[in-house]
């Protein structure tokens, strides 16, 4: 078999890996699930890298695990590919009346609030549901918010939610005098959650600000690693105040 450009030929391809390869027969959905997982997040690096020769890559291994998961459910006569296919075009058809029906948007803020309506029609209980539990809890945080927004569940401007950030600084900053280590983990959940509030206002996406944050200390730790490793030290070996000048170093190089 040759490589081609044509989704019938992954699936068939699949279908032969799941039934001549040993490790590929021998998975379930619960074995790969996780690697599905860490094949988004490969993804999203290659995204904020703006690497797209990777991106191509990584799509590539998120499609292998749809069409993998699809193939081990057909096997059990649960769905195909079609279905799954089918199941999201009606999906998106139903909820985009904009464009394939006659419902009329003046903007995208009437687009997804025509969309959680639909989703209410559609069967679901709360305009909540459908976010997995196991999602990253700043995303997590942050969907529920914009979900609740959708539906007019939000303040009239940003000043009403940096209020609200300020008294939930206040108490957090209160139990940690207090010493009382249970309120404060409650409180600081609470300043997170008021703090990707406000971020929303300015529609920045906190998971990734974060993200970004976390690489930003890492080059920047690794290269006082490297330094001091140049000088014949360990970090145990050497001073905050090295350690810190090196650091405020590191701000001009990366």
């Amino acid at each position: 078999m040759k490589p081609s450009r044509e989704f019938d030929d992954l699936v068939t391809l699949v279908a032969i890996l799941r039934k001549e390869c040993p490790w590929d027969r021998k998975q379930t959905h619960e074995s790969i699930k996780d690697n599905f997982v860490e094949e988004v997040y490969e993804a999203l690096e290659a995204i904020d890298d703006k690497d797209f020769g990777e991106l191509k890559k990584e799509l590539g291994d998120v499609m292998l695990h749809v069409v993998f998961h699809t193939k081990m459910a057909s096997e059990n006569e649960h769905f195909d590919i079609g279905d799954v296919i089918y199941t999201l075009m009606d999906k998106l058809i139903r909820r985009h009346p904009h464009v394939f029906g006659e419902t009329a948007v003046e903007n995208e803020d009437q687009v997804s609030e025509n969309w959680e309506n639909i989703k209410l029609k559609e069967g679901k209980k709360s305009t909540l549901d459908g976010l997995p539990a196991h999602l990253p809890a700043l995303i997590r945080a942050q969907r529920m918010q914009e979900k609740a927004a959708n539906v007019g569940f939000d303040w009239p401007e940003w000043r009403q939610a940096w209020e609200k950030l300020d008294e939930e600084l206040a108490e957090f900053k209160q139990t940690l005098e207090e010493n009382e280590p249970e309120r404060s983990a409650d409180e600081f959940g609470d300043v997170l959650f008021s703090m990707v509030n406000v971020a929303r206002y300015f529609d920045l996406v906190a998971e990734d600000s974060l993200r970004k944050t976390n690489r930003k200390f890492e080059n920047r730790f690794r290269y006082v690693e490297e330094q001091l490793k140049a000088r014949g030290k360990a970090l145990k070996d050497s001073s905050l105040e090295e350690m810190d000048k090196l650091w405020e170093e590191s701000k001009s190089r990366i």
